[in-house]
Parts: C-alpha cells; structure tokens; sequence
C-alpha cells in the first residue's frame, strides 16, 4: 500500500478546536481508527499514512466539517457513529461521486446509500423511497451531474409534481415560473450546493439543466437524459406512467418518493407504490429502500421521524383506550 500524506487548510481560525474535539478526543478516534498520522501544522491540518487510510480520514474530517457547519459542535457519540458508519461498508472508489467541480467528491455516508448509489450506477430505472434526509434526492442530482460531466448524458431534466398542499396554484402571485418554483426549488437547492451559481446558471440557460412540473413532461421523449422525478408519492398512476414512457435511449430515470408525505386525496392511489410494485421485478429496474438509520440532516430530524413512525403503528385500540381514560376523567372532574 502507498504512503502518502493529504493537506486540509483550516476555514477559520477556531476550526481546529472544533475539528480536534475537547482534549483532541475526534483526533484519537480517528487516528486509531485509520491508524494515520494527523497533525496541525500553522492553518492546515496535515494527514500522513497509507493512500486508502488518508482518503477515508479526509472524508471524516470533510463529514465533520458538515456537522459542526450545522449544528455547531461535533460530540463523541457524533464522531464515533459516524466511524461506524464508514467501518461497517466504508465506500469503495466507485461509491465516490466525482463532480469535477474543483475536486469537490460526494460519496454516500451509510451503506443504504451506498446501495442506492450503486443502484444508479448499474440500472437505467431506479426508485428509492425513504423518509425525509436520507439523500434521497441530494444523491440522485448527484449522480446526474457526475453523468453529465463525464459526458455519459447530454442533458439533466429534474422533474416535480406540483401538488398543491394548502395553496392552490392559481392563487399564487406572479407567472407560470414563479407559480411553480416552490414545488421546484428543492431540487435546485441541491444543485447549487455542488456547483458554483454561474455554472448552473449557465447550464439551465442553454438548456443544459431543464427544471420542470410533471405537467409538462407530456409528448416528450427525452434521449440521452438523466432524470429525476422527485416527491413521486404524490403522483397518480396515470401521471407516473406518463412520466416512465417519456424514458429514451441512453436515458436515465431515478424516481424518490416519501410514502409517508403524500398530499394526494384519500380516494387516490399514489403511482409511486404503484409502480414499484408493477415494476420491480422487472430487469433493468432496481428498488432500493432508504430508513431513518440513512438519515443525515440534523440529528433531531431522525428522532422526528421515528417519533411520527412510532405514533403512527401503534395499535389503534390504545388510542381509543386512552381516549377512554381521559374522558371518564373529565367526567369524575
């Protein structure tokens, strides 16, 4: 194995108290876990020791960096879970997602992402369904963009149904792109945050990069396309196979959706349950399932999740019972 070494330039200069933990106690969670040299020199931290060992101390000190960038502070548990995560299927070079954007790299953080990546990577249709923060979206524009800079694409198409959740579009002020860009912007968001605005810029004025309502995928077939259509819960199954026939030649098509968070009417079933279950078995189409352990937002995002999760399976009788328990309180009352 080669030894090499890999210099990190501090942002600010109350970084390294941050990075290195109280009494440097991250530091020797990850030197003992990569077995690397790590050392602060003037306003950069310098890591020292075999190739594979330093590229996985970086990307441990890149994860921390996101944390604390967060949530101000990085504690133990933080640092060792995230340790975990990487020794139990610490992601290989391929799982890296290269986005020749001034070497910046996203590579998956838990092995269900890891899953899903490689599911992009070796299938034309991917769905993944999952609870809010678990990379869902962040990881398929991820892999449309490494797949329009190796030039394996042509274009990007990212795709959203515009459901309305207590506002109707024609009640919203402005023209027909101002109406939809709320539905829109959180694609456009994770866009931004891997490459620099210009860029994007450039790339949806030249039609490089198309934002659009579902709506408006009808009567197109779209050749040498990555697309995404994301918060596929709230589709219909007439829209969703719409959306699915619009796939051309040399075409990707990655489908995320939350079942948890559809907006759809009671009386109307999702496309996005539909579809997994009229098309998973099909070759060439892969179903990957993300949990609340892939959660990597704020840390009290997965503890949201499971506490909705929680309230939602319990039994319907004991709801009923304690229903029954404070009324005939308040009747003793």
């Amino acid at each position: 194995m080669t030894t090499t070494s890999s210099t990190i330039p501090l942002l600010y200069p109350d970084e390294a108290r941050l990075l290195f933990g109280p009494s440097d106690s991250h530091v020797r969670r990850l030197r003992d876990a990569y077995g690397t040299a790590i050392v602060l020199r003037g306003d950069s931290i310098v890591i020292e020791g075999e190739s594979d060992a330093v590229d996985s101390t970086v990307n441990a000190f890149e994860q921390l960096r996101e944390i604390i960038k967060r949530d101000g502070i990085a504690h133990d548990a933080v640092v060792d879970r995230l340790l975990s995560n990487q020794t139990e299927e610490r992601p290989s070079s391929e799982q890296v997602i290269d986005l020749f954007e001034k070497a910046k790299r996203i590579q998956p953080r838990t092995p269900g992402q890891a899953k899903y990546v490689e599911a992009i990577r070796n299938h034309d249709l991917v769905f993944c369904k999952g609870p809010a923060g678990c990379g869902k979206t962040y990881l398929a524009v991820a892999m449309a963009v490494n797949a329009l800079r190796s030039e394996k694409v042509r274009r990007i198409v990212l795709v959203r149904p515009a459901v309305e959740a207590g506002e109707k579009l024609g009640f919203l002020p402005g023209d027909m792109l101002a109406k939809v860009n709320p539905f829109l912007r959180p694609l456009l968001d994770s866009m931004n945050d891997m490459l620099n605005f210009e860029q994007v810029r450039l790339y949806i004025e030249n039609d490089v990069v198309e934002i659009v309502p579902l709506a408006f995928m009808r009567g197109r077939t779209l050749n040498d396309t990555f697309i995404i259509l994301d918060e596929a819960q709230n589709t219909t199954i007439t829209q969703m196979k719409m959306f699915l026939t619009r796939m051309g030649e040399g075409s990707t098509i990655v489908v995320t959706g939350d079942a948890t968070q559809t907006d759809l009417p009671d009386n109307v079933t999702s496309g996005f349950n539909d579809a997994i279950r009229r098309l998973g078995r099909i070759q060439g189409v892969q179903v990957v399932e993300l949990t609340g352990e892939d959660i990597v937002r704020h840390r009290l995002v997965r503890e949201i999740v499971k506490a909705y999760d929680d309230q939602e399976t319990r039994p319907t009788r004991n709801r009923y019972a304690t229903t029954e328990v404070a009324t005939a309180s308040m009747e003793k009352s």
